[in-house]
């Protein structure tokens, strides 16, 4: 019974999502839920309460997506050198940010946190964070320009590459990220290597 039920909330989230991703959230009501997810509206009132209970669900699930990436890739890893893995780590979100629909109205819902009645959890602090840390090993390993603060270097970077995805998604749906982002490693690398090397980083990271 509680797997079943597990089964329609996670039914009722991916329906929600995709419209969100697609309409916004004005342009999203109960009843287009309702008939793309094939379940009642009394079903979604039932594990949801309301649209803002099920749009801080979708935001939510986009959060809980990061924890895993970055324990993945932030956590130690012998052999494996810090900026390489957070090169890694950035082809992984990007790839999310693409394919996983969850991620994607995540996204969205909450550049429109203004129309939300729900509390949504705040971005961006947790990714500076992780990639200061990642930046402050690849500066005890002698892999970061010795000239950088790894914290004001990593809040250049995070905001680079979200600017990267918001500039992708109104092109092309970020169906060229890796290339965007292939493109934003290019230039950035180089000032971050102690030994500039990107040429040969790029296309090992990007494979993942």
């Amino acid at each position: 019974m509680q797997e079943r039920a597990e089964q329609t909330r996670r039914s009722l989230l991916e329906a929600a999502a995709s419209l969100f991703d697609e309409r916004g959230y004005a342009g999203t009501s109960i009843s287009d839920i309702a008939t793309r997810s094939g379940h009642t509206s009394g079903a979604i009132y039932f594990h949801y309460a309301s649209k803002e209970k099920l749009a801080l669900a979708v935001v939510e699930g986009h959060f809980a997506t990061w924890p895993p990436l970055i324990e993945r890739y932030a956590g130690p890893a012998a052999g494996t050198p810090a900026l390489e893995r957070l090169v890694r780590l950035s082809f992984a979100v990007a790839r999310a940010f693409r394919d996983d629909i969850v991620v994607r109205a995540g996204a969205r819902l909450w550049t429109e946190r203004t129309l939300i009645a729900a509390p949504l959890p705040p971005p961006f602090v947790g990714w500076i964070d992780a990639v200061t840390a990642m930046l402050e090993r690849a500066h005890a390993d002698g892999d970061l320009a010795p000239h950088l603060d790894p914290g004001r270097a990593a809040r250049t970077v995070v905001c680079a590459f979200f600017g990267v995805h918001t500039v992708s998604e109104a092109l092309d749906r970020r169906r060229s990220i890796e290339d965007h982002l292939t493109d934003l490693w290019a230039l950035l690398l180089p000032s971050l290597q102690a030994r500039p090397a990107a040429e040969e980083l790029l296309p090992l990271a990007r494979r993942g």
